[in-house]
């Protein structure tokens, strides 16, 4: 049920799903929701907790496995072609962040900043620079590029402009 809510809240949002359509997905009947979860808000944050703990088991992953550049390979797995069209799978910050600043849950805007100052603090460590606060004030705004970016390629009609928005970014953000 958890895995599949992460896959659907980022697809269609917090509201674009309701608990009959996540059981459904799940396989399960509606009847059976509230025997595993509180609430859809419960859920909400389950779901969450767990798509950031993947986030940040796979960024982690993405950088050990490139010793050599792993603030490039990360931002060649983000800012990807793959990443963009993988709506369901990919970045819970571009899929759910407009969501999570609307929902009256402070149990799940807890669960969203601790999953990103978890993103944030692989950036530092990956991220080239003398100082912790140096590399802090630019994982802030690499974050903040990719993330935008994902957001503005997956929400244009041209392919082109899409790929070249992600392009920009990855050499942005890679300085």
């Amino acid at each position: 049920i958890i895995d599949a809510a992460g896959r659907l809240f980022r697809e269609r949002g917090f509201d674009g799903i309701g608990v009959a359509n996540l059981m459904k997905a799940a396989g399960l009947t509606h009847g059976g929701f509230y025997g595993h979860f509180e609430s859809k808000e419960d859920l909400e944050v389950q779901a969450c907790a767990r798509v950031l703990a993947r986030t940040s088991e796979r960024w982690n992953t993405v950088a050990a496995n490139a010793a050599e550049a792993p603030l490039d390979a990360l931002l060649d797995s983000y800012l990807s072609g793959r990443h963009r069209d993988g709506t369901g799978e990919g970045c819970i910050y571009a899929a759910l962040a407009a969501d999570v600043a609307r929902q009256e849950n402070p149990t799940l805007r807890r669960c969203f900043t601790e999953g990103l100052r978890s993103s944030i603090d692989t950036l530092v460590r990956i991220i080239p620079g003398r100082s912790r606060a140096a590399r802090q004030q630019k994982a802030l705004a690499c974050l903040s590029a990719m993330v935008g970016a994902l957001i503005l390629a997956r929400a244009v009609d041209d392919a082109e402009l899409s790929n070249e928005i992600l392009a920009a970014a990855r050499a942005l953000s890679g300085e």
